[in-house]
Parts: C-alpha cells; structure tokens; sequence
C-alpha cells in the first residue's frame, strides 16, 4: 500500500520509483501484488502517466490514514519516551530483585536515562505500609496460586508470573524411588516463617498429606532453609526462581506433581485515572523482565 500511495501522489510509476529510491520494476510488482490479493483492478497505465482506478484510490486513501496514524504513534512512542522522568520505589523480597529487577536495571537505565528506581527489600507487613503511606509506588508480592487471593481493598495486582514450587531434600534422599511419596517421607518438614507464601503451600500440601503440625526448626531466609536441608534436618518447598541465586550444590531440588506454582505481582493502589504514567512505564519494564525468566525442571 506504501508503494500505491505513491504512485497516487507522484502520479507515476517511475516518479515513484524515484521517491521511494527502488527501481520501477519493484514498484510494479507490489503494485501487481496488491492487486492479486484484493482481486482488483489497482492502476491504469496511460501514456501520460497512471491513473488509479476507484478501488485504487480507496487503497490509497486508507494508506494515507495508516501512514497518519503510524506517524502519530511514532511521534506519541518517541514524545513518552523523551519525557519518562523521575523515580519509582519498587518493595519486594529478595528472589524478584535478585534473579528479576537487578539484572534489568542496566537495561532500562539505558532505555530511560531519566527514570530511576529505589529498591526497598523488607516483609510484607512493611512493605504494605509503605504502600498504603505513599513511601512505595508498588510492592511485589508472594502468593501461593492454589490458595487463591483477592488483592486488598483499594489495591490493584498485576500479575508477573508463576513459578513451580519445589521440593528441597538432602542428596540422594529420594534416590532408587521411581516416583516420589510425599507421605511416606522420612524427613520431617521445616518450620516456616507464618508471612511467608511458602507456609500457606507447606501448609496446604501437608494438609492434603493428612500429615500432624510437628516441624522442625523455623526459618525466614531461603538460603537459612537450603542450608537446614544440606544438614539433612529437614525438606521444604523452596519457589524455582529463589533457587537461582542460592548455591544449592548440597541439596536436590525436585519438581513433583501436585505442589503447585508461587505467583509473583506487582500490587499499587487503585486510582480512578490508573496508574501515572512514570508508573505505567515501570509496570511495563517489570513485566517485560519477568517474561523473561524461565527454569529449568529438574528431578
């Protein structure tokens, strides 16, 4: 359509061919395939030039409409992009910044030089208060997917992604089973810091076990619990994307059937216009980065 459009303007083959610096040939042959797919007569060749037909210069007049509004879109992307400008306080917890946003940030440093980012790493309960006092734009949240949630009232979830949550065990604890029992495990299960969206899924997978509430030791740090596990005091469930930066050389971390998936969002509070528009653009670059991680299964 780019190649009629003009020739309508020029009105001629060879003027356009001139314009659009390709030979008269190659505007021919768009032009022919143009044609071929609408099933209509496009352009007449006179003696004195080319003349568009009816369908042509409907063709035409819809390529200049496409060619406005590209234009406008280009100038809108390049104009958003000129004047992104000032920071944005993202609250999380250790996994996303570590294997998600930190590796992203010279990226987006390069894409938006005058955009920048305060990261807070703390709990929920006061990642949650600064949310709600303005101290953070957004906050990324845990959840366990098969328990099911609702954001809280006044909050809006953007929801990232979904990881498996897997199973830690000592090496070689599991080894010569063909699949894997988790209710004639020898190990008991350890205790987990009650914030945590791993206590819900231990929570709900021992529950499914019909197994008691007896645990042994607590712990809040991921790296605390691989470290329990390698001592052969324990088997948790530890999400894939926290395993990424955790030496876990001393432990077998399997995918089993039936645990279920941590999802990771990215919570800020509802405004009657959405989010701003320095916002909207970290939301976008923080999606962008977690479709980007992948894992690999193992076990």
């Amino acid at each position: 359509m780019r190649f009629l459009l003009a020739v309508a303007r020029t009105g001629g083959v060879l003027a356009a061919a001139d314009e659009l610096d390709v030979t008269a040939s190659a505007v021919s042959q768009q032009v022919s395939r143009l044609e071929q797919e609408t099933g209509r007569t496009l352009l007449l060749r006179t003696a004195t030039g080319s003349v568009l037909t009816p369908a042509g210069l409907a063709l035409a007049e819809a390529a200049e409409d496409i060619e406005r509004a590209l234009t406008l879109v280009r100038e809108r992307l390049e104009r958003d992009e000129a004047e992104v400008s000032g920071t944005v306080r993202l609250g999380g917890f250790e996994s996303i910044f570590a294997s998600v946003v930190a590796p992203a940030l010279g990226t987006w440093q390069t894409r938006h030089p005058r955009l920048h980012f305060e990261i807070r790493e703390a709990e929920y309960d006061e990642l949650m208060r600064a949310l709600r006092s303005g101290a953070a734009d957004a906050v990324f949240v845990e959840l366990d997917a098969a328990s099911g949630h609702l954001a809280p009232r006044g909050t809006v979830d953007v929801p990232l992604l979904d990881e498996p949550w897997k199973l830690v065990v000592p090496p070689g604890a599991l080894f010569g089973r063909e699949a894997v029992d988790l209710g004639r495990l020898s190990l008991p299960w350890l205790g987990v810091d009650p914030s945590a969206a791993s206590a819900r899924a231990i929570s709900r997978v021992r529950r499914s076990l019909g197994a008691d509430d007896a645990t042994s030791h607590t712990y809040y740090s991921n790296a605390t619990a691989v470290a329990l596990v390698a001592a052969g005091e324990g088997v948790t469930l530890i999400p894939a994307l926290a395993l990424e930066t955790l030496d876990v050389s001393g432990v077998d971390a399997l995918d089993v059937p039936g645990l279920g998936m941590r999802r990771i969002v990215l919570r800020h509070l509802a405004r009657a216009r959405g989010p701003s528009g320095l916002l909207e653009t970290a939301i976008t670059l923080v999606r962008e980065a977690a479709a980007g991680f992948s894992y690999a299964p193992t076990g």
